[in-house]
Formats: C-alpha cells, sequence, structure tokens
C-alpha cells in the first residue's frame, strides 16, 4: 500500500519503504519519515509551491520537499522574510483563487508573518500556512532554542483572523489538520487557515500501519445556492426599478462570472459601481459604469447614481455603511437594498474588518459569483415588454451621453512633471495594445487613465491598508500570470517599496518577470495629508505636514536597491521620457527579467482624505 494519502493510525515507528519516487530522471528517496507524508499530501491536495524563510522547526517537512518530491508540486520559493512569503502567497491567490502553501519557522517566524495573514484574511483570499514547532515533549527538546520555540498554542497569534488553526501532535492528527484546513480556507468565503506541526513528529519514522484516505474525498463543498425565494424577491425589485444600481464587490477573477455582471447590468439598465480596494468586477469604460472606481470616497457621478437609485445590489460590497453614510447623512437610506454575500460566515469578534451593518430588504446568503446567474435568469423570465424596452432605453441614453473621463492631472504639475494621471496613461501607451495585469495601485491612482476591461485587469489593493505588501504581492500574482501573454505591473509607492522591497529578491531567484513601477514622491505623502486634516481642524499652519514623513535628506536610490538583489532598474524624471521607460520596462519582462522602474512623481492626491 502507497504511503501517498495516508494517514496513520498509531504511533508505532518503524519505518516503511515503498520504493523510490523518480522526479526529473533522478531517484529520489524513499518514504520513510513522518514528514514523507505531510510532502506527499500537500502534492496530492494540488499545492503548487510553498513559499518560505527557512526554519529548523520545519526542517524534517523541507527534507522531504527537495529529498522525497524532486522539490516540485510543490516547489519551495526561497524568501528573504517571512512576511513576503505570506505576501507572495497572497499575490497567487488574487490571480488564481486557489491556496499556495507558506512556511514559517515555530512562533518567531509566524510573529514576522503576522501582518501578512491579517492582509490576506481581510482580503478573503485562500492559503495555507504551517508553522513548525519545537517539540511539544519536553523531554525531546535538547537545546535552548527548543524551549524558545516551543508554544502551547502557537496558533493564538493569528487565530482571530485566520479561518480555522489547529495544533495537533501526532502524524494522523497532522495530516488530518491538513486535509481540513486545505477544504477550509478553498470554501467561500475563502481566507488563510494555519497548522503547527511539530518538529520532532516530523523526523519521527513513519508508522507501519497506516489508513489510507482519498483527498478526493475531502474537496471543498459546493458553492452554497441561494434560496430560491429570495432571488425571485430580488429578480421583481429589479425588473420593476427604474434606477437600480449595482454595487460590484468581492467576486471573482472568473471570465463567466464578468459576462454574467455585464449581461445583469446590461439587463436592467443598472449603473455600475466598483471598488479600488477590490480587484476588476466591472469594464470601468463601460457606458454603465458612471464614474471611476472608488479608492477611498466614491466620486461625485458615482455618488449621484447612488442618490438617485430606487433599488440597490450589493456583490459583497465591502462597507455599504459607510458609503451610504455620505450619500444619506442623516442614516435614512430610501432605496430598496439587496445584499448578495456569504462574507458573515467568516466575521470574527477581534477585528472590526466585516465593517458597519448594513440594513437589507432581500438577504442573500450566498456567493454573488453562483447568484447573478439564476438572479438574470429570473429576471429575464419575469420582466415585462416594457421594463425590457426601458432597461434597453436607458443602455443605449448612457452609450450617447458624454461620460468620457476628463484628464484628471493635478493642476500644479508643470509640463514635464508626472503625476500619477500621467503613469496610467504611459502605461497604457507603453503596453501597444498588450494585456497588462495591474496587481496593484498606490492611493489616488486614477482608473480613469487606463480603463480596465478584463477580470485580471486589476488585481485590487492589500487586503487591510497593511503597507508593505505591495513587492511581495508582485511576485506572487507574477508568478500566477507567468506564461499567460499578460504583462504583470505592479505600482507601488515608495514606502510600500522599501518596506518589502527584499521580496522581490525571490522573483529574480526563481526566475519570475515582473514590472515594479514606483510612484515615488519621497514622502509618506497619504500621512502628510492626514496631519494636514487635523491641522485643518484645529486651525494651525499646514506649512509643517512634512516633518516625520518626508523620506530624504538622504534621498534614498530604490533603483540600486533593486540592481543589489539582480533586478534591473532605472529612473524617470521627465515626463516625455516616461512612455519609453516604460517601454524598456516591458522589454525587460519579455526578456525574462524582473525590473523596477523609479518614476518621481509630483503628489497629486492632495485633498483624498478630506
Amino acid at each position: 500500500m502507497s504511503d501517498t494519502n495516508a494517514i496513520s493510525d498509531t504511533n508505532v515507528a518503524e519505518p516503511r519503504r515503498d520504493g523510490a519516487m523518480n522526479t526529473g530522471g533522478s531517484v529520489v528517496g524513499f518514504s520513510e519519515w513522518c514528514s514523507d507524508a505531510l510532502a506527499n499530501l500537500l502534492r496530492d491536495l494540488g499545492i503548487p509551491f510553498v513559499a518560505l524563510s527557512p526554519g529548523s522547526s520545519f526542517r524534517g517537512l523541507h527534507e522531504s520537499l527537495v529529498n522525497v518530491l524532486g522539490n516540485r508540486d510543490p516547489e519551495m520559493l526561497l524568501c528573504l522574510h517571512e512576511e513576503h512569503a505570506v505576501a507572495i502567497a497572497h499575490g497567487w491567490a488574487k490571480v488564481t483563487g486557489t491556496p499556495m502553501g507558506v512556511l514559517v519557522h515555530a512562533n518567531v517566524g509566524l510573529m514576522h508573518a503576522t501582518m501578512a495573514v491579517y492582509n490576506a484574511f481581510c482580503d478573503r483570499v485562500p492559503m495555507l500556512v504551517m508553522g513548525g514547532v519545537a517539540p511539544m515533549d519536553a523531554g525531546r527538546r535538547i537545546s535552548p532554542a527548543h524551549w524558545y520555540h516551543s508554544v502551547l498554542d502557537q496558533g493564538a497569534l493569528v487565530r482571530d483572523y485566520v479561518k480555522w488553526d489547529d495544533q495537533p501532535f501526532s502524524l494522523h492528527g497532522t495530516l488530518e489538520a491538513l486535509l481540513r484546513a486545505n477544504q477550509l480556507t478553498r470554501t467561500v468565503p475563502m481566507a488563510p487557515c494555519y497548522v503547527s506541526i511539530d518538529q520532532r513528529m516530523q523526523e519521527d519514522a513513519l508508522p507501519s500501519r497506516v489508513v489510507a484516505r482519498d483527498v478526493a474525498r475531502y474537496a471543498p463543498p459546493s458553492p452554497i445556492r441561494p434560496d430560491p425565494a429570495a432571488v425571485n424577491r430580488a429578480a421583481a425589485l429589479l425588473a420593476a426599478a427604474k434606477h437600480p444600481v449595482i454595487l460590484a464587490g468581492r467576486v471573482s477573477r472568473d471570465e463567466g462570472a464578468w459576462a454574467a455582471r455585464i449581461a445583469l447590468a446590461e439587463a436592467i439598465g443598472a449603473d455600475v459601481v466598483t471598488d479600488m480596494k477590490v480587484a476588476a468586477a466591472f469594464p470601468t469604460d463601460h457606458p454603465l459604469h458612471p464614474g471611476d472606481p472608488m479608492l477611498v470616497f466614491a466620486d461625485e457621478a458615482s455618488l449621484a447614481s447612488i442618490r438617485d437609485a430606487d433599488v440597490i445590489v450589493s456583490l459583497d460590497w465591502v462597507d455599504m455603511v459607510n458609503l451610504f453614510a455620505r450619500v444619506w447623512p442623516d442614516g435614512s437610506v430610501p432605496p430598496k437594498i439587496i445584499q448578495i454575500s456569504a462574507d458573515r460566515l467568516v466575521h470574527r469578534g477581534w477585528t472590526r474588518d466585516h465593517m458597519g451593518l448594513p440594513a437589507a430588504d432581500v438577504d442573500i446568503l450566498a456567493e454573488p459569483c453562483a447568484t447573478v446567474p439564476l438572479l438574470l435568469e429570473e429576471i429575464r423570465r419575469v420582466q415585462t415588454a416594457q421594463q425590457r424596452q426601458r432597461a434597453g432605453e436607458c443602455v443605449v441614453r448612457r452609450r450617447r451621453e458624454s461620460r468620457s473621463r476628463a484628464p484628471k492631472r493635478a493642476a500644479h504639475a508643470g509640463p514635464e512633471d508626472i503625476a500619477l494621471w500621467d503613469m496610467g496613461i504611459g502605461l497604457d501607451a507603453a503596453r501597444r495594445g498588450r494585456p497588462i495585469s495591474v496587481i496593484r495601485a498606490p492611493l489616488g491612482w486614477h482608473a480613469g487613465a487606463l480603463p480596465f476591461r478584463h477580470p485580471l485587469d486589476y488585481l485590487g489593493y492589500d487586503g487591510s491598508g497593511g503597507i508593505g505588501s505591495g513587492p511581495g504581492h508582485a511576485v506572487g500574482a507574477a508568478l500566477a500570470l507567468r506564461g499567460s501573454g499578460r504583462v504583470p505591473v505592479a505600482l507601488v509607492g515608495d514606502g510600500d517599496f522599501l518596506m518589502g522591497v527584499t521580496a522581490l529578491w525571490t522573483a529574480v531567484h526563481h526566475r519570475i518577470p515582473v514590472l515594479v513601477l514606483i510612484a515615488n514622491n519621497n514622502a509618506y505623502f497619504v500621512d502628510e495629508e492626514h496631519q494636514r486634516t487635523v491641522s485643518r481642524q484645529r486651525r494651525r499652519s499646514l506649512d509643517n505636514a512634512w516633518i516625520g514623513q518626508r523620506l530624504d535628506d538622504p534621498s534614498i536610490d530604490l533603483p540600486a536597491m533593486a540592481r543589489a538583489q539582480g533586478l534591473t532598474a532605472e529612473r524617470v524624471e521627465r515626463r516625455s521620457d516616461l512612455v519609453a521607460a516604460i517601454e524598456r520596462g516591458i522589454a525587460a519582462v519579455d526578456a525574462g527579467n524582473a525590473h523596477v522602474l523609479d518614476v518621481r512623481i509630483v503628489p497629486d492626491y492632495t485633498g483624498l482624505l478630506g
């Protein structure tokens, strides 16, 4: 009997030898240790990569991944920091909707990783995080490090912002925990799961008695089907609505689901509002998309559309309460509200990432992508000819209206200054019609300069606003996009780049092509804006807002930091040079390189924070 998919039901420490595995033409080791069974299970679960910064607490599993699996399926991604390892897995999940594995070293490694885990939790992405833990049996601790790294409840470090965690002690318990974690992290609403793995157990001989488990029988369940009666009520409201609005929030990267959302909007003549905090959910230059995607606050075109609405449907919108408060400050919400989301199934008490509690007239506990086709089908069934005609006329009218995205270039920018609007225009010109994936964009980004027309055109922000994740997301998303024909482009701020810059070494080491554009204003400028907001409220001078914020004296050589890790890099400071510089960056990606372009910009999001 093969030890693949096997879970021990005994602790008898007697080695097994079921034959050597052949990977890549070279014979690798026999499966005879407990960590070999763990490695085999990761392969059978379809975990393609494991990002890690090495640690002794998982040395047994590390050795098995190399000498039993031949470092393939999963392949290890070597990282310089645990936070980067989690951020890379986060970027991968943004594209694929599937989990990558992450290995962190005991309690200290998990402490390094915590902010990135919180980002991933708030962004609702799947991830299988595994942490070695030094021997739980005190008699097997043979060094001071074993005592430092032995934690009775290691998962407590992240329990409030993972979907599930466990700290089993036996091989049987560990394999079952991995099966459960894999199932839960892939089940909507998705979020990271964490499993601690005892170091000494990994290094024990594989027991002779095992119980085989077929991993296919532990697959995630089918998506929750919405209540048909609720779908019928929602369809009736939308079919009869004169000014419906769709708030398109957290949805999948599936092209079929994208097309279904467009069809729904056009079937009822609904305006669609989107959000830069999450990935692309609707074409931003579609006639039914009234303004730019929200970032911090909605623009006036989107607010006006919401204000006129008689029915609003939320497709897992992140923060309805604050959005509605800007439209109706008195707390009244006149339109009928249809909420479609399963997100409450992962809400926790410690974190407030669930936002305010919205009122809803029809509340459908289901995934939006599973519900929209059913809703569309029912709308088409119940719509009258007059309702269909009204919706069609709305779409035609919107196409005729002047909804052109007027340039939003900073008024204070000179002819050769580069502003964020110029970066979008330059990137659009330099790509020459090729598909690109904007992995992320900096605060203040003007989506109108670079329309999103495909679910992979934009991948969203970092989840919780945890700065420093951008470079790691760039690497993980670029890995997922490798070979797709898309150019992976991450637009990051200079502060984000500086906090996460060493994540980019992994891209060079593992031959992952990616283009990183730094929107460099030599400051933590959004915090300058926060200071100005407070000083304005207190009627004090705005002239001192830069103190404790500016990244100069000395100015940091960002391209040098990239080159030191093996990336190609350059700086551009003149608007007339921007397109050519981006074209060189795309050529570097086409050649298989990771490239950084330091773009010196003028701040142009004054007033963004109110």
